[in-house]
């Protein structure tokens, strides 16, 4: 068998048609570029899902993952041992956050990440009770699937935590169903597999009172929007709202596995007791994807990266026009072209993989592509990547 075969055969599949029926085997990647086992090259527009912001393999972070993996890579992560990598990157991204979210607790991901918090919303308010919004996306586990937005993905594995309730994201007048027995909302300020749905400042400024008026804790999922990718190092500074609990991952790692929920020192002491070990996971903090983390951080910093989010976004709104593009919703280096149509879509994005461009389809919007790419991505790569779409575009339109 062909590694094609062997890859169909022994690696898990969730799709019967991986990445559009298209055999790509990558053999290595750099800043934007990935390449394959026959030497054919990508424009990745995607980043992995809005993870490799800083580019694939940056020196900084590949010399960063390489003198910590010297040192030491696994030591237990619950508290046990003072890890100066922990310790330095807990301390540098504090930094950058209000003074409320001064406290970090260190995952593998961004599911447990969600799983965290719930957990520590029941622990804090002593209330069961959840609220999230419709075509939201916070992970797959079976906490993170209970809030999700979509039925569609929920159904085949009921029953799943009870107590949760579903709202429509940005409609203010449904807020009033916060109450004293919430525990927590749960909330992406840009919703991304809705289509880069952005949150209206209102909305979000109303959610907050809300929690504010009912002692419910207000959970952030930046998982996807974190890190520079909107323009901002994190969304909520769109909106000068600030939650209570902030959800991190994707971009945070460089390309490693890492994530994190943080809120004050107040809020995370609860898991301290009743149980001792209220949260507990074998390689959330481990000391290498730290590393890379803070080198990432470092990176977002010392290139300007977060400006450079927002420059990526007039770039493709100048340049990206054409008849089929129903509209374009972008925020920084995260974006949504819109076609209205589930057939144009897959068609142009099967003919963009074809064409040496990597892109993908939103869960819960099927019609629209997504355009997230690493925030080093040059001007000339994104016009080349966009004059491709353009002639992509031309040739079907004469179907439609």
């Amino acid at each position: 068998m062909n590694q094609r075969e062997l890859f169909l055969r022994h690696v898990a599949q969730t799709s019967d048609l991986p990445f559009l029926g298209v055999d790509i085997n990558i053999a290595h990647a750099k800043g934007c570029t990935l390449t394959d086992v026959n030497g054919k090259e990508y424009i990745d527009l995607i980043s992995g899902i809005s993870v490799s912001n800083v580019g694939h393999c940056h020196p900084t972070v590949v010399k960063a993952i390489q003198q910590q993996s010297q040192k030491f890579m696994h030591l237990m992560v619950y508290g046990e041992f003072n890890q100066s990598p922990q310790v330095k990157y807990a301390k540098a991204l504090s930094d950058f956050l209000p003074p409320n979210l001064n406290n970090i607790y260190f995952t593998t991901g961004g599911s447990e990440a969600v799983e965290g918090a719930l957990k520590l919303a029941k622990r804090v308010t002593g209330r069961h009770e959840i609220i999230c919004f419709s075509n939201a996306y916070h992970g797959s586990t079976h906490g993170a699937l209970s809030v999700m937005g979509n039925e569609t993905f929920k159904n085949s594995f009921r029953p799943l935590l009870p107590g949760v309730k579903i709202l429509e994201f940005n409609n203010t007048e449904e807020l009033d169903q916060i109450t004293s027995t919430t525990a927590a909302v749960i909330v992406e300020p840009i919703q991304g597999e809705a289509g880069v749905r952005a949150g209206a400042k209102l909305f979000l400024e109303k959610l907050r009172e809300k929690c504010n008026e009912h002692c419910v804790l207000l959970i952030f999922d930046e998982i996807q929007t974190g890190f520079g990718r909107t323009g901002t190092l994190f969304a909520f500074e769109h909106y000068s709202v600030i939650p209570d609990v902030l959800l991190l991952a994707k971009g945070m790692g460089g390309g490693l596995p890492i994530g994190a929920f943080i809120a004050s020192q107040k809020l995370m002491n609860c898991l301290t007791s009743n149980p001792v070990l209220g949260h507990i996971n074998t390689f959330g903090g481990n000391a290498v994807c730290v590393a890379a983390a803070h080198a990432v951080l470092d990176v977002i910093k010392n290139e300007n990266l977060v400006t450079r989010g927002k420059e990526i976004e007039n770039f493709i709104k100048e340049n990206l026009k054409h008849s089929l593009i129903k509209e374009l919703r972008i925020v920084g280096a995260m974006g949504a072209i819109e076609f209205g149509s589930e057939e144009v879509n897959f068609k142009v994005m099967k003919a963009c993989i074809e064409q040496g461009i990597i892109t993908d389809w939103f869960l819960f919007c099927p019609t629209a592509m997504r355009v997230a790419p690493p925030l080093v991505i040059s001007n000339n790569e994104l016009l080349l990547a966009i004059d491709k779409i353009i002639k992509i575009l031309n040739v079907i339109s004469k179907d439609f």
